[in-house]
C-alpha cells in the first residue's frame, strides 16, 4: 500500500459497509468492491451509499439562475392537490424553472458531444491538408459518400470526361465545409436533410432546423439568462434546436469523420471485462471519448520497438485496454479489449496492475486521482479542456501534429513504471466474447452483401412478424442504481419478445460482460421469431453500434429502415422505441432530445429532474409528441420500461396494419409465372 498520506482516508470502521453484492450484478465488480474494503479505498459505491439526492434539485425546481436565488420551490402533496401558486423571487413559475434546468442540461450535453465533433473535425482537416504525418484517410468510400452531404463533388469534368478527383482535395472541401458548421449563423445544418422526406418538412415546418452547432447552444445559454424566456413551450423548441444540432450535426459528423480517418467498422471480435488484465504485462487504459489519441497509442502499444522495451522491464509485453467510450471506439476498429464501463474506472486501478490510466474528456472522475495514490498507477491527463487539481496526475498534451510522438510518451511512461507495483495484484477471471461494430453501412451489407445490400430483409421480417420491432437501449451507469441491472433486465425483456436490439456507450459494455453480443445469445435469449431470424443471418440479437457519440449511427439506421419501405413514411411510424436504464450525464439529455424531436418514443429510468413542474413534465410526456411525433417518460421499473416500449411498438404495428403476423409463403415456378402474369 501507498504511504499514509497518500491513502484515501480509510473507512471508518464505525461507518456502514456497502455490501457489494447490492451495489452490482457484474462478479468481477463485486470482487473489486470487495478488495477496495480490504485495502481502504473509497469509491463511487461508497459515496452514493452516503450521500443523498437532494430532494429539490430532483425535482427540478431549485433556480440558481442569478444571485437572488437560489429559489428553491418543491412540489409538496399540498401544490399537487390544490392551486399551485409557488413563484421565484423574480416570479419565476415552477414550469420556467424546471424548463431552465432541462435546457441547459441539453446545451452542456450537446456542447460535450459537438465539441468532441470540433475536435475531430480539426484533426481530419489538418490530415487533409496533409500537416500530419500519423494521420490519414482511411475510408475513401466513406468519404466519396459523405461528400454529396455537404455539395461536395467527387468527380471534375476535363474536356468530355469525368474524372475522379484527388482523395485528399475532396477531403480538405468536406473538412472545411464539415468545421463551419460550428460557426454558422443562419440556413441550415447539412445533415438535416439525411433525415427521412416527412421528418425535415416536419422541422421545417416548426422551425426546428438547426443553423449552426455552437449558435443553438449559445441561444439556449442566453434564453435561460435571468428575464428572458419565460414560456416553457417556447424553451423547449431551442432544445429541440440544440438537441437536432447535437445528433444530426455534431455528433454525426464526429461519427463520420473519424470512420474516414480510421475506418468504418464492421464486424470483429473482441473481450471485455476487468478479466482482459494481466499480471505479467504492462497495463495501459485508455479512457474517455475522443479517439484520436488513443488511436494513435494503439499504434504504440504494439510497436516491436516498444513490446521490445517492455520485456526489458520484466513484462511479458503489453495490454491496451479500454475505458468507457474510448474502449468502444478502439474495440469497434481493432477488437482491442475494454476492461470496463462508466463505474468500473476506479476498481480497474483497484487491482494494482494497471501501470497507466490515460484519460481525455468526459465520464472521468476526480477521484481517479485519489485512487491512483492509493497505488503505483499514473493517471495521465492529455486533453488541455481535461485537467485534474492534483498533484497526483501527469499531464502529457495531445497534439495532432506529433501524435505517435505523444503516444509513444505515454506508452513508454507506462512501462517505466510497470517494476514499481507495490500493492497486491488481484485481476478478476471474468471476461466475455463478443461481436461488435454493427456501423449502419456494416447492418446494411450483412443483411444482404456487397451487390444486394439493403434494409429490405429487416422491414420484411418486421412486417412478417418474426421481429417484433426495434430497441434503442443506451446510456450510462449511475450509482444511485444497481450496476448493469436495470440495463440486462431491459435488454433480456425485449430480446424474449422478439424486439432486436441496437445499442451503445455503456448499455453495450453491460450487455458484452453478460454475454448477449454474441450469435449464439439469440437462442438462450430470444423468442423464437428474433432467434431465427439472428440464427439464418449470423448477427447477435443486440448490436453493438459504438460509443455514445455513436448514437447518430441508431438515427441512420433507423433512417435507413424508413427508406426501405412498408413501415411507413418517418421515423415516428416505426415500430421502435429507446430508452437509457441508468443514465446519468448531461450529454444524455440532449441525446434523449433529439431522438425526441426525431420522432422516437424515450424513456428514461432512474429520475427525471421535472417532478417538480408538473405542467411542464405533461408537455414532455404528452403534449410534444402531438408536435414531433415523438416522447419523453420516465419509468424506474427496468421491467415496466420493457413493457411500455413493447405496448409502443405494438401500438405502432397496429397503426401500420401489420399487428397479425403473416408467415412468408415459399413461392414455386406456379406461383412465380402467376406473378409475372399479374
Amino acid at each position: 500500500m501507498a504511504p499514509e498520506e497518500a491513502k484515501l482516508k480509510v473507512i471508518e470502521k464505525e461507518k456502514k459497509q456497502i455490501k457489494p453484492e447490492d451495489k452490482s450484478v457484474d462478479p468481477a465488480t463485486i470482487k473489486m468492491l470487495y478488495k477496495a474494503q480490504a485495502d481502504g479505498v473509497e469509491t463511487i459505491f461508497d459515496r452514493a451509499e452516503t450521500m443523498k439526492a437532494c430532494a429539490i434539485g430532483i425535482q427540478g425546481t431549485c433556480c440558481k439562475n442569478c444571485s437572488q436565488g437560489p429559489c428553491r420551490l418543491p412540489l409538496t402533496k399540498k401544490e399537487a392537490e390544490g392551486e399551485d401558486s409557488r413563484k421565484g423571487l423574480c416570479g419565476a413559475t415552477p414550469e420556467t424553472i424546471a424548463a431552465r434546468n432541462f435546457a441547459r442540461m441539453v446545451a452542456a450535453g450537446a456542447a460535450a458531444h459537438s465539441d468532441h465533433g470540433r475536435g475531430v473535425a480539426e484533426v481530419f482537416l489538418a490530415a487533409a491538408r496533409k500537416e500530419t504525418k500519423d494521420y490519414t484517410i482511411k475510408d475513401e468510400t466513406k468519404l466519396k459518400a459523405i461528400a454529396g452531404d455537404f455539395g461536395v463533388a467527387t468527380t471534375v469534368k476535363e474536356g468530355d470526361e469525368e474524372k475522379e478527383r484527388d482523395i485528399y482535395s475532396i477531403a480538405v472541401e468536406v473538412g472545411e465545409k464539415a468545421l463551419g458548421e460550428w460557426g454558422k449563423q443562419e440556413g441550415e445544418i447539412y445533415y438535416a436533410r439525411r433525415a427521412p422526406q416527412a421528418r425535415y418538412e416536419l422541422w421545417k415546418k416548426l422551425g426546428i432546423i438547426p443553423r449552426g452547432i455552437d449558435r443553438e447552444i449559445v441561444e439556449i445559454m442566453h434564453r435561460t439568462h435571468m428575464g428572458v424566456d419565460q414560456d416553457y413551450e417556447n424553451i423547449v423548441k431551442q432544445c429541440s434546436r440544440a438537441a437536432l444540432a447535437d445528433g444530426w450535426a455534431g455528433s454525426m459528423m464526429a461519427t463520420d469523420l473519424q470512420d474516414v480517418l480510421f475506418g468504418t467498422p464492421y464486424p470483429i471480435r473482441g473481450q471485455i471485462n476487468l478479466g482482459v488484465l494481466k499480471e505479467d504485462h504492462v497495463n495501459i487504459i485508455v479512457h474517455g471519448h475522443e479517439p484520436l489519441l488513443s488511436e494513435m497509442i494503439v499504434v504504440a502499444a504494439q510497436d516491436p520497438e516498444m513490446i521490445e522495451y517492455a520485456r526489458t522491464k520484466g513484462a511479458k509485453g503489453i495490454v491496451l485496454a479500454g475505458m468507457c467510450c474510448t474502449a468502444n471506439e478502439i474495440l469497434v476498429r481493432h477488437g482491442m479489449p475494454i476492461a470496463g464501463n462508466y463505474l468500473q474506472q476506479e476498481l480497474a486501478i483497484i487491482t494494482g496492475a494497471v501501470d497507466a490510466m490515460v484519460v481525455d474528456v468526459q465520464c472521468i472522475m476526480e477521484n481517479l486521482a485519489n485512487v491512483a495514490a492509493c497505488y503505483h498507477t499514473k493517471l495521465i491527463t492529455t486533453n488541455p479542456r481535461c485537467k485534474i487539481a492534483s498533484g497526483k496526475t501527469i499531464h502529457i498534451e495531445f497534439d495532432e501534429h506529433h501524435a505517435l510522438e505523444d503516444a509513444r510518451k505515454i506508452v513508454k511512461t507506462a512501462i517505466d513504471n510497470f517494476p514499481n507495483r507495490r500493492a497486491e495484484v488481484l485481476i478478476p477471471k471474468e471476461k466475455e466474447m463478443m461481436v461488435v461494430g454493427f456501423s449502419y453501412e456494416a447492418i446494411n451489407y450483412h443483411l444482404g452483401g456487397t451487390f444486394r445490400g439493403s434494409y429490405t430483409p429487416l422491414n420484411d421480417n418486421i412486417i412478417n412478424g418474426r421481429i417484433r420491432g426495434i430497441g434503442g437501449v443506451v446510456g450510462c451507469n449511475n450509482a444511485r442504481t444497481m450496476h448493469d441491472s436495470a440495463h440486462l433486465i431491459v435488454v433480456k425483456e425485449l430480446l424474449k419478445n422478439d424486439v432486436i436490439v441496437l445499442t451503445t456507450g455503456c448499455n453495450a459494455m453491460a450487455c458484452g460482460k453478460a454475454g448477449l453480443l454474441t450469435p449464439e445469445a439469440a437462442r438462450v435469449y430470444c423468442g423464437p421469431g428474433l432467434a431465427e431470424v439472428c440464427d439464418a443471418v449470423g448477427i447477435p440479437p443486440v448490436l453493438h453500434m459504438g460509443s455514445c457519440v455513436d448514437n447518430s449511427r441508431i438515427l441512420m439506421a433507423a433512417t435507413e429502415v424508413v427508406k426501405a419501405g412498408g413501415l411507413g413514411n418517418d421515423i415516428s411510424d416505426l415500430p421502435a422505441a429507446g430508452c437509457a436504464p441508468e443514465w446519468m450525464s448531461e450529454k444524455a439529455i440532449s441525446i434523449g432530445h433529439y431522438f425526441v424531436a426525431s420522432g422516437v418514443y424515450t424513456i428514461f429510468g432512474v429520475t427525471l429532474p421535472v417532478e417538480g413542474a408538473p405542467v411542464f413534465k405533461d408537455y414532455l410526456f404528452n403534449g410534444l409528441e402531438k408536435i414531433v411525433g415523438g416522447k419523453w417518460d420516465l419509468i424506474e421499473d427496468p421491467y415496466e420500461m420493457a413493457r411500455k416500449m413493447i405496448a409502443h411498438i405494438d401500438a405502432k404495428r397496429k397503426a401500420l396494419g401489420i399487428d397479425k403476423a403473416r408467415e412468408r409463403k415459399l413461392m414455386d415456378m406456379a406461383d412465380r409465372q402467376k406473378l409475372k402474369a399479374a
